[in-house]
C-alpha cells in the first residue's frame, strides 16, 4: 500500500528528524541522493550515495549497511531523499532484510517534503 503525502505536516516527530539528516547528508556531500535509517534502540545511521570505481551503494543501501556494521538487530523507519518518483525496489530489498516487511520507507523531496512511505516488503 502506498500512502502519498504533499507535505510533512503531522508526520511523526522521529520521522521527520530522520528526512532532515538524510536531506543534510545529501546537501553536504552533494550527493544524488541522502538517507537515514533508525534502529531498534533509536538509533539512526546517515549516508549519502557511494559512487566509486570498484563499489556502487545507494544512499539507503549504505545507511542499512553502516547499522548492520554497527550492531543494530532491526529497523523502526527508513527515509530516502532523492528526485526519484518511488524508492527503489534493492533499497526497499535492504530495509526489509533488516527490519522486516512493514517497515516503513519514506520518500522524501530535496526540498525536504515527504512525497511517499511505503511499507518495505511492498
Amino acid at each position: 500500500m502506498l500512502s502519498t503525502m504533499t507535505d510533512t505536516t503531522g508526520i511523526d516527530p522521529e520521522d521527520s528528524k530522520i528526512i532532515t539528516l538524510a536531506r543534510s547528508a545529501r546537501a553536504r556531500n552533494e550527493v544524488p541522493e541522502g538517507a537515514a535509517v533508525r534502529d531498534e534502540t533509536g538509533r539512526t545511521y546517515v549516508a549519502g550515495t557511494v559512487a566509486l570505481d570498484s563499489l556502487k551503494l545507494s544512499a539507503l543501501q549504505t545507511a542499512v549497511a553502516m547499522a548492520v556494521a554497527s550492531g543494530a538487530r532491526s529497523l523502526e523507519a527508513a527515509a530516502v531523499v532523492s528526485t526519484a518518483d518511488a524508492p527503489a525496489d534493492a533499497d526497499r530489498a535492504a530495509v526489509r532484510d533488516l527490519g522486516g516487511p512493514e517497515t516503513p520507507v519514506l520518500l522524501a523531496a530535496p526540498d525536504g517534503t515527504l512525497k511517499s512511505t511505503t511499507p518495505a516488503g511492498q
